[in-house]
């Protein structure tokens, strides 16, 4: 294991509902728990088995460790163990403090022109690396993203790093489809009050033809119609954002036409690709960071995520730290 000293941490909307609600899905919150699992920071001290890092470092933090080497581990999908250690997933607390221990093998290395920012930025980041990868995003891609929070935004921003030639963003927010555009997105679409076809049809229209992708992440049931809808026969239906547990969908729709519906759970083996990207410049999350807060500002920082202020909120844990 290492010890951290903490520097960017970002506000998640996991993080903000389990503040409001005290659950999500099965997943309760019965002790007070520490929040916060988008993190980077420095490495104050190291176990004695620990050789790839040492005092000074500075390191993006993956925040699911798997517990046991089961068979989801052997196969290369630690995501999916059952047992796994997640930051801020109860009862397993968080990494928004001043210090924190991790495991060693799940702190990354960021190189010199990688900030903490983006560092932190990288659990966001996997979130949208994984979707794509799951639903085959390939050169020449047509893609539909459903949403423009956050996680969409990444959607978009990997799809188009991934080859994807069109990428269409659909959101009830103008602001929200704006940034989708400064990230890259190819066309938005502003929902108001449209029946779930009627939704499909104005992608189709925008793309000139059905996209062979849609990247849901708002978990709304009239959302996950619409990408059903909108999906091209054959095409692939990824589903990121999570609603309520029932769902009313067109099923039989997708299943005449073999569009496949995949799941995502959080994500695995994404934070080397994300550094690399990063590195070398291939990607930009910078835009994706809207407001700024010390950690002695915390509440004020999760109100205004609460409140869908800007896109990122991002916490600063070290005092001592000066930079942007």
């Amino acid at each position: 294991e290492v010890l951290l000293r903490m520097h960017s941490v970002g506000i998640c909307g996991s993080d903000v509902h389990y503040w409001q609600h005290g659950r999500i899905g099965d997943f309760v919150v019965k002790d007070p728990m520490v929040l916060g699992h988008e993190a980077s920071g420095t490495v104050v001290k190291v176990g004695s088995g620990v050789t790839h890092l040492k005092p000074g470092d500075r390191v993006a933090i993956e925040p699911g460790v798997p517990r046991e080497m089961d068979e989801f581990c052997k196969t290369g999908r630690y995501n999916l163990s059952p047992t796994i250690f997640f930051c801020a997933t109860p009862p397993d607390d968080g990494n928004l403090c001043r210090y924190y221990k991790h495991r060693a093998s799940y702190c990354y290395k960021l190189p010199d022109n990688v900030t903490f920012e983006e560092g932190a930025l990288i659990e966001p980041l996997s979130v949208g690396i994984h979707a794509c990868k799951r639903a085959g995003v390939t050169l020449g891609s047509k893609v539909f993203v459903s949403g423009s929070g956050p996680i969409g935004l990444v959607n978009v921003i990997v799809a188009k790093m991934m080859g994807a030639a069109a990428v269409v963003v659909t959101d009830l927010s103008a602001p929200r489809l704006q940034k989708a555009k400064e990230v890259g997105a190819d066309f938005t679409i502003q929902v108001k009050n449209e029946t779930p076809q009627e939704v499909a049809s104005k992608v189709e229209s925008v793309l000139g033809c059905m996209p062979e992708i849609t990247v849901e992440c708002t978990g709304v049931q009239a959302c996950i119609q619409a990408g059903i809808y909108a999906t091209r026969s054959g095409g692939t239906l990824v589903l990121v954002g999570l609603g309520p547990e029932m769902v009313t969908v067109p099923i039989v729709n997708a299943a005449v036409r073999e569009v496949d519906i995949r799941g995502i759970f959080r994500y695995c083996n994404t934070w080397p690709v994300a550094i690399a990207l990063l590195a070398s410049s291939r990607i930009n999350v910078k835009p994706l960071v809207t407001h700024r807060f010390p950690l002695e500002k915390a509440l004020e920082a999760f109100e205004t995520t609460k409140r869908g202020e800007g896109v990122k909120v991002m916490l600063k844990c070290d005092p001592t730290d000066q930079s942007p």
